[in-house]
């Protein structure tokens, strides 16, 4: 359990380490209200901690200039979730980030007290984290220059390695960075080929900042837009089905890489570009749900063969 006194502790350690933050940001940082922070706040300077209130429309609390406090402790939930954090970072494949996971669970480990380091100990021993491990790792200076142009709205010059083997040099605005399905990403305007691109970050040899900018697009969300890309990609067969069920149950039936969902009065339309055939008619069977397909007649072949298949079966069992 989170108690009140580790969010008043959460409070200072995050006023430590910003110049300045806003009421609604500490409130969102520290899932409470506005007026539970205004009272952690309170007894903060009760107990002598100089923070400033800021007022305005800009304001909000900082510390005073020059006052720091020695690290704190990290509290039982605090060391849990960092346990849980780093088990996650070592799978989602960034070269060489080892290293720094083991030297930052010793860290750990060494400040915990005797009672909470067992447990700890057996979250990191046993813990199984089902990420899809990428065959391909990106560098870690690629990730962090790349995140903090995107951060300044700075642009970035690439070298680039496409999926042909060829490699361009080309000038981008990023937008942001996001880890899908295994593969890190980032998206971005292109000035190579005047139009919004996604670049895979295990391609990028260099990566230099510039000293141009650039005005992000208001709104723009990468994993999204990456999500939608990825399904929109043309594969042997394009596939439209009207689904019988209503739009939020085929959103969390349907992963949203596979395929695009459309409202339709008697349902939901899904459209995806596939491969194979026989996989996707196993896969509308199991969605458990009334479906029409619209096309392509392949696909009514497939999942009449598939009907037969499914009879034999059950027959040759009852024998």
């Amino acid at each position: 359990m989170y108690h009140p006194t580790s969010r008043v502790l959460a409070v200072l350690e995050l006023l430590q380490s910003r110049q300045h933050m806003s009421g609604p940001e500490l409130a969102r940082r520290l899932e409470v209200d506005e007026r539970t922070v205004r009272r952690y706040i309170t007894i903060l300077q009760e107990v002598g901690i100089p923070i400033e209130v800021i007022i305005g429309r800009y304001g909000g609390y900082k510390l005073r200039r020059g006052f720091k406090l020695p690290p704190l402790m990290f509290t039982n939930d605090e060391a849990l979730a960092l346990t849980l954090g780093l088990q996650a970072v070592q799978k989602m494949g960034v070269h060489s980030i080892a290293p720094a996971i083991e030297g930052a669970m010793a860290k750990i480990e060494r400040v915990l007290p005797d009672d909470v380091r067992p447990r700890i100990q057996a979250i990191h021993d046993m813990l199984v984290v089902d990420i899809n491990s990428p065959d391909t790792q990106v560098k870690l200076p690629i990730l962090e220059g790349i995140s903090t142009a995107a951060q300044q709205c700075r642009q970035i010059l690439l070298s680039y390695n496409t999926e042909h083997g060829e490699t361009t040099e080309r000038i981008i605005d990023p937008y942001g960075v996001a880890c899908h399905n295994g593969r890190w990403y980032t998206v971005g305007y292109c000035h190579l080929r005047s139009e919004v691109r996604i670049f895979r970050l295990d391609r990028i040899e260099q990566a230099q900042m510039q000293q141009e900018v650039f005005i992000r697009p208001p709104d723009f969300h990468c994993l999204p837009y990456i999500i939608q890309s990825v399904a929109a990609i043309p594969d042997t067969w394009n596939v439209e089905v009207l689904l019988m069920i209503p739009l939020e149950e085929a959103r969390s039936k349907v992963p949203a890489m596979l395929a695009t969902l459309e409202q339709h009065p008697q349902g939901v339309i899904l459209y995806a570009s596939i491969a194979n055939l026989n996989w996707m008619a196993r896969f509308l069977v199991g969605l458990d749900c009334s479906f029409i397909i619209r096309r392509p007649a392949e696909l009514r072949t497939t999942l009449q063969e598939l009907a037969g298949e499914m009879s034999y079966l059950a027959q040759w069992m009852s024998d």
